[in-house]
C-alpha cells in the first residue's frame, strides 16, 4: 500500500461527531469528484466517480449517517487502465439530491448549481472543525503524498483555478503555506516543506500517518547529518593527508639541499619531529616537542620551512636557466 493510500485509508475511518462537519467533508468530496445531473424534467440526481474504494466507501458513510440516504454503488472496469476500477456511488432520487446539494451549498435558494467560493462567505467551512473536514474530504477525493522516503510533496488536483484558491485560502487559515501549478489543464494546490506537510496531515487528523511520516522524517534527517559529518571529516583527513605530503617534500628537499644543521634549532625540531610522524597533527606534533609548542606555532615553523624550499627551488631553477 502506498504511503497516500495510507493516509486515504486512515481518513476514511476518522468520522467528524458534529453535522456541519459531515456535510464540510460531504461538499469537498463532491465538489472534486461529483457530478450533478438534471433532467429534462428538472429532476436532480448526484454521481461520484473514483479509483480509490476508500473515497466511495467514506462518501457511502457521510450520506448514510448524514443525511440517511440510501445510495447505489457500482463498479467497473477502467478502459484506460485494465487492473484500476472506477466505483460510482449515485443518488437517483430527486429529494435526496436536493437536500445534499442545499445543505452542501452546491445548489442556491433559486435552483442554481454553483458554489460560494468565498472561504468567509461560505457558511460549510465558517468554522475551524469544519474547515478541517473539508480538507479532509478535499484530500481523499483528489488528494496525494509522495513516499518521504523519497521526496516531500503533497497535492490536490482541482478542476478549476477558483476551487484551487478556495483549497488554498483554507490551508492558509491554518498557518499551511500552499502553491498553485497549472498541470494538463488542472489547478494542482502543493505543499513541498516536510514540516507544512506534518501541519496538514494533523489539521486532517491523519496522526497514525503523521507519526509514520516523522519518523522517516528523522531518520532522514540522522543519515543526512551522519553523511554531512562523514564528508566533513573525510575532506579534513584529505587535507590534512595532503598538507603533511606537501610539508615532507619540502622538509627532504631542505635537507638534501642544505641538511637541518643550517637551520635555526626551532625548524630544525618541528622538521625532524615531522618526518618521523608523518601522520601526526599539528597539535600532536607540537606536543611531542621539548618544549611543547602550540597549533599555531607548529604551522608557523612549517610554514617557514615551505617558503624556505620554495626560495631554493626558485635558486635551483636559476641557476639551471643561468647554465
Amino acid at each position: 500500500m502506498s504511503f497516500s493510500s495510507q493516509i486515504k485509508d486512515e481518513l476514511s475511518h476518522q468520522m467528524s461527531q458534529a453535522r456541519h462537519c459531515q456535510i464540510a467533508e460531504t461538499a469537498a468530496i463532491l465538489s472534486l469528484c461529483g457530478r450533478i445531473q438534471i433532467s429534462g424534467d428538472d429532476r436532480y440526481s448526484i454521481k461520484i466517480h473514483t479509483e480509490n474504494v476508500t473515497v466511495a466507501r467514506k462518501y457511502f458513510t457521510l450520506l448514510k449517517k448524514t443525511f440517511n440516504i440510501v445510495t447505489e454503488i457500482s463498479v467497473r472496469r477502467n478502459v484506460h487502465l485494465s487492473k484500476n476500477r472506477i466505483y460510482s456511488v449515485c443518488i437517483r432520487q430527486n429529494e435526496d439530491a436536493l437536500r445534499v446539494l442545499r445543505a452542501t451549498k452546491l445548489l442556491s435558494e433559486e435552483g442554481e448549481v454553483g458554489e460560494n467560493l468565498s472561504v468567509v462567505g461560505n457558511v460549510v467551512v465558517q468554522n475551524p472543525c469544519c474547515r478541517r473536514a473539508f480538507l479532509r474530504g478535499a484530500f481523499l477525493a483528489a488528494g496525494s503524498v509522495s513516499d518521504p522516503e523519497k521526496f516531500y510533496h503533497l497535492e490536490i488536483v482541482c478542476a478549476t483555478e477558483p476551487k484551487a484558491k478556495q483549497i488554498r485560502s483554507i490551508m492558509a487559515t491554518f498557518g499551511i503555506e500552499a502553491r498553485i501549478v497549472v498541470r494538463k489543464r488542472h489547478y494542482v494546490v502543493y505543499i513541498k516543506e516536510g514540516n507544512q506537510i506534518v501541519d496538514m496531515l494533523n489539521v486532517m487528523e491523519a496522526h497514525r500517518s503523521l507519526m509514520e511520516f516523522e519518523n522517516v522524517r528523522i531518520l532522514k534527517e540522522m543519515r543526512g547529518n551522519v553523511n554531512r559529518q562523514v564528508n566533513c571529516e573525510t575532506a579534513n583527513i584529505n587535507k590534512t593527508v595532503s598538507a603533511a605530503i606537501s610539508q615532507i617534500e619540502d622538509i627532504t628537499y631542505i635537507r638534501d639541499r642544505l641538511g637541518f644543521e643550517s637551520l635555526p634549532d626551532g625548524l630544525a625540531q618541528i622538521a625532524r619531529a615531522r618526518l618521523m610522524k608523518p601522520e601526526a597533527t599539528l597539535k600532536e606534533l607540537g606536543e611531542d616537542l621539548d618544549p611543547p609548542v602550540g597549533k599555531s606555532g607548529v604551522n608557523h615553523r612549517l610554514r617557514k620551512l615551505s617558503e624556505l624550499a620554495g626560495k631554493l627551488r626558485d635558486q635551483g631553477t636559476g641557476n639551471l636557466n643561468g647554465n
